[in-house]
């Protein structure tokens, strides 16, 4: 994808995705947000040895967002503490986020470590846990769809 065309989809879906009401605090959109810290953390080890090592925009996407990403930890650590207990919700949320991992394991299911690094760039600069919600909606669905075509 040439620079041109990365700049110009980065610009596409930040303003689609700036128009996405703010309704983060949810527990589905906890889980979300902490699913989308994670495949882009694990699939950019993965891609961290290639043309299009996005390390550093996963970086700054985690520096930007730390207090939505610390936020979404912990409503989900508050959720599984009121379901389990709190002495087990430690070791339940460790044991929901190796199974969220594992499932990027071998990389993501159809984007491309390139597409992956216009993504985590376009994050970086996103504003707000809702439009990370709606961007973690895109990216982790199971297949592509239209909506997020750009990446492509």
């Amino acid at each position: 994808m040439g620079i041109a065309k990365g700049i110009a989809a980065a610009a596409a879906v930040l303003g689609m995705l700036a128009s996405v009401p703010a309704e983060a605090n949810s527990a589905t959109q906890a889980e979300k947000l902490r699913r989308l810290d994670i495949m882009l953390m694990v699939t950019g080890l993965r891609c961290r040895n290639t043309p299009d090592n996005f390390q550093a925009d996963y970086q700054r996407f985690t520096t930007k967002h730390i207090l939505a990403l610390n936020g979404a930890a912990r409503q989900l650590q508050w959720q599984l503490s009121a379901r389990v207990g709190p002495a087990q919700a430690a070791r339940a949320l460790d044991k929901l986020s190796v199974t969220m991992a594992n499932t990027y394991g071998q990389g993501h299911p159809w984007l491309s470590c390139a597409e992956l690094k216009v993504a985590a760039r376009s994050l970086a600069q996103a504003e707000g846990p809702a439009v990370l919600a709606e961007a973690a909606d895109q990216l982790l669905a199971s297949n592509g769809s239209a909506r997020f075509a750009w990446a492509r």
